[in-house]
């Protein structure tokens, strides 16, 4: 029963096949741009049926993130930037992983979500590590508020997911544009000015300290990134995220 139990919380990594697999940083990222370019569209959405089918690719790109990371070797993360890319790009391609190891379930919500991203696990760097650990010990401590438009946990409340790798060159413009994207989009910034209120994206909520560690208010966070100026007196309300996987046949349109 323990084993079952087991394998319904830890992901093996496939092997990595040092013949076919990606041996630079270069490599990786392209990698999994072939991944995203395949498999997901300009709306964001992902085709999780084609990936059911094929995720050959998929699995050369995690196997890489399984054996190598800044820690075990850190000449190929030569500064924070392509630190900070390979951690964004590994846990994109894990959670998508995740998802179609799971069975491509309907939504990560509810009880699905503790098991999925607080009691599953996978391997970076040779040791295994869940998802919210992954973000709030690894991640998140680079200190820069902006990997949360552009970590995607693969459901439609998710910033959009792009069809590129991040990479160290030109990571901050990259980075810059995720959140000026983000939060430019209604789904994710409403303002009713008959009732002087602003509603947010969830993601404020569920992490102001890291936005308010980079701005006096969360109105003050999001107007650096608008050319419409939400006024500072409003009350701040949050949106309800939803856990909706984002399957190209069932997600919303974003």
């Amino acid at each position: 029963m323990a084993l079952g139990l087991l394998s319904l919380i830890s992901t093996r990594p496939p092997a990595l096949d040092t013949t076919t697999g990606a041996s630079s940083i270069g490599e990786w990222e392209a990698a999994w741009t072939k991944v995203l370019t395949r498999h997901v569209d300009d709306a964001g959405r992902i085709d999780f049926d084609s990936l059911r089918r094929n995720h050959a690719d998929l699995d050369l790109v995690v196997a890489f993130v399984a054996a190598v990371d800044p820690i075990t070797q850190p000449r190929q993360f030569p500064d924070e930037y392509s630190r900070l890319a390979f951690y964004i790009n590994a846990y994109n391609a894990l959670t998508m992983y995740g998802v179609v190891q799971a069975g491509v379930p309907e939504s990560l919500g509810g009880l699905r979500k503790f098991t999925f991203f607080y009691l599953r696990t996978f391997v970076v760097g040779g040791k295994s590590i869940s998802l919210s650990k992954f973000e709030n010990d690894v991640i998140r401590p680079l200190g820069d508020e902006r990997i949360h438009f552009a970590l995607n946990c693969m459901v439609v409340s998710c910033p959009r997911l792009p069809r590129v790798a991040f990479s160290a060159a030109g990571l901050e413009e990259r980075l810059d544009t995720a959140a000026r994207n983000f939060i430019g989009d209604s789904r994710n910034v409403w303002i009713e000015h008959a009732k002087r209120e602003v509603w947010l994206s969830a993601i404020f909520d569920f992490y102001t300290a890291d936005f308010l560690a980079h701005a006096p208010s969360l109105i003050a966070y999001v107007n650096r990134y608008r050319t419409a100026q939400v006024p500072a007196d409003f009350k701040v309300r949050f949106l309800e995220y939803h856990w909706t996987v984002n399957h190209r046949k069932w997600a919303y349109v974003r």
